[in-house]
C-alpha cells in the first residue's frame, strides 16, 4: 500500500473520532424529553387555581341557599377576591339558610356581601321577593302540621270558622281554603331548618308561621285571623307545575314569544306566586249528616213581625203585635211600632 493511501485512511479515522466524541458530549449535555399532557376533546383544560363557590344555577334575589345551590369550583388564582367563599375555612352548613341579596347568576362566585345570614339586620327584609309583604299567622301544633313545616315550604291557609244565623239551631261549621302556595319564610325566630349534630333534620314544634304575601293578601290573613281559627295545609312540590298550568289555560299568566331563557324565568315567577282564586270549602253537612248546610234561619214569628223573637214565645208579647191572628195578615208601621192587621178587619 502506497503511502498516500495510509494518509487518508488515518485522517478518515480521525475525523469520525472527533465525529463521535462530539455527538457523545451533545448527548449527555441535553435533558431528557418530557412527556406534556394533551387535553382530551371535549373536556376543559385543567385549571391552576383556587377552589370557591360558585352557584349551580341562577339565585334571584330573596332565594334561600340550600346544598343544591352552591358547590366548590377550581378559579383562576389571579381572579380570586377576597370575598369569595374558598374551599378552606368554608363551612358549607353554615350557609344554608342564608338568603341572596343581589342576583348571582349560574356559575359566578358567592361573595360575603351578596348573602344575609339568620339573625343579622335585614335578613327577613332580603327575603323578600320585590313586591312582597311578610305576615305572621298565629297557629297551634295540630294547625301546623306537628311541626313539618320548615322554611321554603309552601303551604295553603284554611278557615275554619262556626256561622251564626237567626234560628235557634246551631251554627254552620264552615271551613274554606282562603289562600293558596304561600311561601313560609319562618317559623317562631326562626329562618332555617334545625340539624343535630349528624345533620338530621329536628322536627320542633311553634306557635307563629311567618309567610310571604302580596299586600292584598297580607289584608286578607289580618281579616282572617279575626274571624276564625286558621290552620296550614303543606303543599306538594309538584302542586306546583300544575296550578301554573291551570293559571295558563285560564288566562291568568300569558306566555310571551320571546326568548326560551326569559319565559323560564317567567314562569318560575308564576309559579311561585301565591294565589287567592279558586277556593274551596266544606261544611258540617260534608262531613256529618247530623250537621248543618246552611246557615240557621230566622223564625216564622220574627219574618212576620220584622223584630227578635225568642223561640216559643207568644206573639202578643211583643208591641203591636197582639193575638197573632189566623189567615191573611197586613203588617202597619207606625215608627217603630208595628201592627199586625188581619185581612178585611180594623185597625
Amino acid at each position: 500500500m502506497d503511502g498516500r493511501k495510509i494518509i487518508l485512511l488515518a485522517g478518515a479515522l480521525i475525523v469520525a473520532a472527533i465525529t463521535a466524541f462530539m455527538a457523545r458530549s451533545l448527548m449527555s449535555g441535553s435533558s431528557a424529553p418530557v412527556a406534556g399532557a394533551v387535553p382530551i376533546a371535549g373536556q376543559p383544560a385543567p385549571i391552576d387555581g383556587v377552589e370557591v363557590l360558585v352557584a349551580t344555577k341562577a339565585l334571584p334575589i330573596g332565594t334561600i341557599l340550600g346544598p343544591e345551590s352552591m358547590k366548590f369550583v377550581a378559579w383562576p388564582k389571579d381572579l380570586v377576591e377576597g370575598a369569595y367563599f374558598k374551599r378552606d375555612g368554608t363551612d358549607l352548613k353554615s350557609l344554608q339558610g342564608t338568603v341572596v341579596r343581589y342576583a348571582i347568576p349560574a356559575g359566578q362566585p358567592l361573595t360575603q356581601g351578596a348573602l344575609v345570614k339568620p339573625g343579622d339586620r335585614g335578613f327577613l327584609a332580603a327575603a323578600l321577593a320585590p313586591g312582597m309583604r311578610a305576615v305572621t299567622v298565629p297557629v297551634s301544633a295540630q294547625a301546623a302540621v306537628a311541626g313539618f313545616v320548615f322554611p321554603g315550604d309552601r303551604v295553603d291557609l284554611i278557615l275554619t270558622q262556626a256561622v251564626p244565623g237567626g234560628g235557634d239551631g246551631p251554627p254552620l261549621k264552615a271551613s274554606e281554603t282562603v289562600l293558596r302556595n304561600l311561601r313560609v319564610l319562618a317559623t317562631d325566630q326562626r329562618t332555617d331548618k334545625q340539624s343535630d349534630e349528624n345533620g338530621k333534620t329536628v322536627v320542633a314544634t311553634y306557635s307563629t308561621v311567618t309567610v310571604e304575601a302580596t299586600p292584598r293578601i297580607a289584608e286578607k290573613i289580618a281579616v282572617a285571623q279575626t274571624i276564625g281559627a286558621l290552620s296550614l295545609s303543606l303543599r306538594s312540590i309538584a302542586d306546583n307545575a300544575g296550578d301554573l298550568e291551570e293559571a295558563i289555560a285560564a288566562g291568568e299568566v300569558t306566555v310571551g314569544d320571546g326568548d326560551a331563557k326569559s319565559e323560564k324565568a317567567m314562569l318560575a315567577r308564576a309559579g311561585s306566586r301565591p294565589v287567592e282564586s279558586g277556593t274551596t270549602v266544606s261544611t258540617g253537612a260534608d262531613v256529618s249528616r247530623f250537621q248543618r248546610s246552611t246557615v240557621p234561619g230566622k223564625p216564622k214569628e220574627q219574618m212576620m213581625l220584622g223584630g227578635p223573637v225568642a223561640p216559643g214565645a207568644p206573639a202578643a208579647a211583643y208591641p203591636g203585635a197582639g193575638a197573632m191572628p189566623e189567615g191573611p195578615i197586613v203588617k202597619v208601621a207606625r215608627g217603630t211600632a208595628v201592627t199586625v192587621v188581619p185581612v178585611g178587619g180594623k185597625n
